[in-house]
């Protein structure tokens, strides 16, 4: 009887499926050859069932028999019904061709939606824009494992991370010639010492992709000749979702310390901001030891993230998507550090140095996208980061070949907490009013600020100089400063709006347009504000000091005693303005207009000519232990553009693009305030001016098949009045900023290969299995003419004599490699695998130019390898584990005619596991 009733019921389950027939067929791109069109939404009206094409424009659903209506739309195209009845066991195949549409989807429910996260996705806006342009989605840099936006960007081409900083290098131009933007909106840097905000800053939790652009677009800032790099933050498409993870991470070099130090005071999350104390040269009243503290250097992590989406109305829709994460880690570095390297190779400062460094990371994001209708769309995004750096540093060794501990044993010990909280606040909005016209907008308000509160620093030297390794040591009173605590604040707060107006002309018999005429306005309003005040300890008794009790001497009782007076560079107790910060403070003002042709000469030639103006003010004003005054500029700038696509066929393009752009001196730069680090000095030249620049691109390009590319690119650059970190010709060997010659060239070619090497799928399971190869090359030449006059003239009081006559452009590499092999395989039960192995390479590169004989400070060459592994044990629950810096290379920089090493060190090797799940 069981028996009886198993065959009856397997034949009536077989009977009913049977019954069900199948829709299929292709999608094409009208508007790109009638390419296969992937990612399009395929759904069955009136009800739930639907798909996506896949990257070869085909789609199946499975149906019972009936009257049905086809639904086919894709973002910025037709939507197209098309009625169809399906029989029992009937294969119905409908394929179409869908034309680009000046309105956008009507609200349907579907199973998977158009995501520029994919990384074929954005491979084919590459290949239809007439920029040119490369990106990295949200897919790609899961798949590489990578944790923040600097490490993301880094892995395209031309482009490598400056050593121990979120800043990036594009064709050998650094910080001052890149620009960044949050979905088209500027951001204002993290760090005085930079214009941009350090992109290791950002999580790439909260990235949906990465825009590079390497050539000028007339939408963005002058400011520009190596690249913008534009974050565009996630917005949430689908049903809802929360997904929260965790995880541990570990540094081989500070796990192998059998203690690991950090300062007192700043706390584990890292929102601790130390103030100054009260009546700080009354009495000594600093709550925070002078005494390390031991730490756990075990690093953790942790996220959670959720969003939904609504249907508003008949025609509404209203999605939101927030993110939450905290990460930090430890890091351990020692070796070398020297200093003051004279022409015949002997450090006036020769230390060992061993550094202790935790970081942390908090990312709070809240993105709302309201869709009113197929024509008027507004998105509001808000993001809080809060990112800090701490290092506990020791020097020992040669503090001063001349004056302090001129034979070794000398002591300096640094501590350093730096805390940067940003508020980001975005209001953007996108409207078709008619078939022809387009308007697009949005504004931001950013408020950053910088705090370094209570740095920590102590000098001590032999009490006998001619047996330093036996000796005790003594406070040093060789300068005010040897012994000082400092507290800074910067404040950026900025405004900024962007408003673009587009109409179509040359209306086709398709319904298409030849053209494009557009017409916007941009303007930033800017204002800077940094403090900075330095208590330095004036010894006067040079008593015997315990490295393990330092809090012994600097005290209560010991400044009652006399042991010391606490100053700041204005003065002591008895001076009126001593607590008056040092201080910087400016604005910047950048109004800008811009306007575009974009037309279709041909079916296979396009061509944008584009043109921007602006006006900028940058004014300045300071007081501080160098100089007090002001410097007031402005000055008009005129920006043409042109970029050209030539298809050869469906598969290949050739592109061109010109500009002239500018680069503005940074506020730092001019700013002529003393930065001091151990071994090293900054300061600011207020006689810096902008430099122009002129930049040429040519690209051909193909796209095998969807998901591969193969690209050269070549390019050129042509700086006028080039901007360069030297070391000045002082006893100090202080660095500054000057527009060190007339012209400056760079010229380079760089290649690209994006292959599918394995892609299977087993149809009756459902597996699939791919193997992926990655790799981009660049090869960079750059020359400048070195003009030892034109500096003295333009900057007086300023010494600079040039070693060379000509020079590569600092932080340029000759060349750079990077590459990756990627193994993906999806089993049954939405269990998949991904395993990925990169490397990086970059060849020397000029950190500072050379003077009065002295070599250039050279950056050595690096080579780096990483391998990341992701386990998805279900559709919940995922694993993933990450060996990177591998290789461990030395990290060096050498003075490079004298030959002699300055900075030393290795990083170690970084492990972390960690886990998710979603729900």
């Amino acid at each position: 009887m069981k028996l009886r009733f198993l065959l009856l019921s397997l034949f009536f389950a077989t009977t009913i499926f049977a019954q069900n027939g199948t829709v299929t067929g292709t999608i094409l791109d009208k508007e790109f050859n009638n390419e296969p069109l992937p990612f399009a939404n395929i759904v069955i009206k009136g009800t739930k069932q639907g798909a996506s094409t896949d990257e070869n424009g085909k789609y199946s659903i499975s149906l019972k028999p009936g009257n049905y209506t086809l639904v086919i739309g894709y973002l910025g195209y037709e939507t197209k019904e098309i009625p169809f009845t399906l029989k029992a066991n009937e294969k119905k195949v409908i394929n179409h061709t869908l034309e680009a549409s000046g309105v956008q989807l009507q609200d349907i429910e579907i199973i998977q939606v158009v995501s520029k996260e994919k990384e074929s996705a954005l491979l084919q806006e590459q290949q239809k824009a007439v920029e040119i342009k490369q990106s990295i989605g949200a897919e790609e840099i899961s798949k590489k494992g990578i944790g923040d936006v600097a490490a993301a960007v880094a892995k395209t081409s031309g482009i490598s991370k400056q050593e121990g900083s979120g800043d990036i290098f594009v064709r050998g131009l650094g910080d001052r010639y890149n620009s960044t933007t949050m979905n088209g909106l500027p951001l204002p840097s993290n760090n005085p010492s930079t214009k941009n905000m350090s992109l290791d800053v950002f999580s790439t939790d909260i990235v949906e992709y990465i825009g590079i652009d390497k050539t000028f677009n007339y939408k963005n800032y002058g400011d520009f000749a190596g690249a913008n790099v534009d974050i565009v933050s996630k917005t949430y498409k689908g049903s809802g979702m929360i997904e929260a993870g965790s995880g541990i991470n570990a540094n081989s070099n500070a796990i192998s310390q059998n203690k690991f130090y950090l300062q007192d005071g700043p706390n584990f999350n890292g929102f601790s901001n130390q103030p100054i104390p009260n009546n700080p040269l009354a009495s000594y009243n600093f709550t925070t030891s002078w005494d390390k503290q031991s730490s756990t250097p075990i690093g953790s992590s942790f996220y959670i993230r959720g969003g939904d989406s609504y249907s508003v109305g008949s025609n509404g829709k209203l999605s939101f998507f927030v993110n939450a994460s905290f990460d930090n880690n430890y890091n351990y570095k020692e070796g070398a550090r020297r200093g003051s390297v004279s022409t015949q190779a002997i450090a006036g400062k020769d230390f060992f140095r061993q550094s202790y460094e935790y970081n942390t990371s908090s990312n709070a994001m809240a993105n709302i996208n309201y869709k009113i209708n197929s024509n008027h769309n507004i998105k509001f995004n808000s993001m809080y980061i809060n990112s800090t750096s701490q290092k506990h540093e020791e020097f020992r060794g040669i503090i001063d070949i001349f004056d302090a501990a001129p034979n070794g044993g000398g002591f300096v010990r640094r501590s350093t907490f730096d805390r940067t909280s940003l508020f980001i606040n975005q209001l953007l909005g996108n409207h078709t009013l008619s078939d022809r016209i387009n308007f697009d907008w949005g504004i931001s308000y950013n408020m950053m600020t910088n705090v370094i509160p209570d740095r920590m620093q102590n000098t001590f030297v032999p009490l006998d100089d001619d047996n330093p390794n036996t000796s005790p040591l003594i406070v040093s009173n060789l300068n005010k400063s040897d012994n000082h605590r400092y507290f800074q604040d910067m404040t950026d707060d900025e405004l900024a709006g962007n408003f673009t107006l587009t109409y179509k002309f040359g209306k086709r018999e398709d319904n298409t347009y030849k053209g494009k005429l557009i017409a916007g306005y941009s303007a930033r309003y800017k204002e800077i504000n940094f403090d900075a005040t330095q208590f330095n300890f004036k010894i006067n008794s040079q008593e015997i000091i315990n490295l393990n009790n330092i809090d012994g001497y600097f005290n209560q009782n010991s400044f009652n005693l006399g042991y010391f007076d606490i100053q700041t560079f204005r003065g002591g107790l008895s001076t009126a303005n001593a607590l008056n910060p040092q201080n910087y403070n400016g604005q910047q003002i950048i109004s800008a207009g811009f306007g575009a042709i974009e037309y279709q000469f041909t079916p296979k030639l396009f061509v944008i000519a584009g043109f921007r103006s602006e006006f900028i003010i940058q004014d300045i004003f300071y007081s501080t232990s160098l100089k007090t005054g002001k410097k007031l500029t402005d000055t008009m700038e005129y920006l043409p553009s042109l970029t050209a696509k030539y298809e050869l066929n469906e598969k290949q393009n050739i592109k061109f693009a010109a500009s002239k752009t500018y680069t503005l001196p940074q506020f730092k730069e001019r700013a002529p305030f003393l930065f001091e680090e151990v071994g090293q000095s900054f300061f600011g030249n207020e006689n810096l001016y902008n430099s122009t620049d002129y930049n040429f691109d040519l690209k051909w390009e193909m796209f095998p098949k969807n998901g591969e590319v193969i690209s050269f690119t070549g390019f050129g650059k042509y700086i006028q009045n080039p901007i360069n970190q030297v070391t000045v010709a002082s006893a100090t060997n202080d660095i500054s900023w000057v527009n060190s010659g007339d012209k400056a060239i760079g010229l380079g070619i760089e290649g690209e290969w994006r292959k599918s090497i394995i892609s299977r799928e087993n149809s009756t399971t459902g597996e699939k299995t791919n193997l992926g190869f990655g790799i981009n090359v660049s090869y960079l030449f750059t020359n400048q003419d070195l003009d030892t006059q034109k500096v003295i003239v333009e900057n007086p009081g300023i010494s600079v004599a040039f070693t060379n006559q000509e020079s590569r452009l600092s932080g340029a590499s000759d060349l750079l490699i990077n590459t990756d092999l990627s193994f993906n395989k999806e089993f049954k039960n939405d269990k998949s695998l991904t395993a990925t192995l990169a490397g990086g390479y970059f060849s020397d590169r000029i950190y500072a130019l050379g003077v009065t004989g002295k070599g250039d400070l050279v950056d050595s060459e690096v080579i780096t390898v990483d391998f990341i592994l992701k386990f998805n044990l279900s559709k919940n629950i995922g694993f993933g584990f990450s060996a990177r810096n591998l290789t461990d290379p030395t990290i060096e920089r050498t003075q490079d005619i004298q030959d002699i090493v300055v900075d030393s060190y290795k990083k170690g090797r970084n492990f972390s596991v960690s886990m998710k799940y979603s729900f």
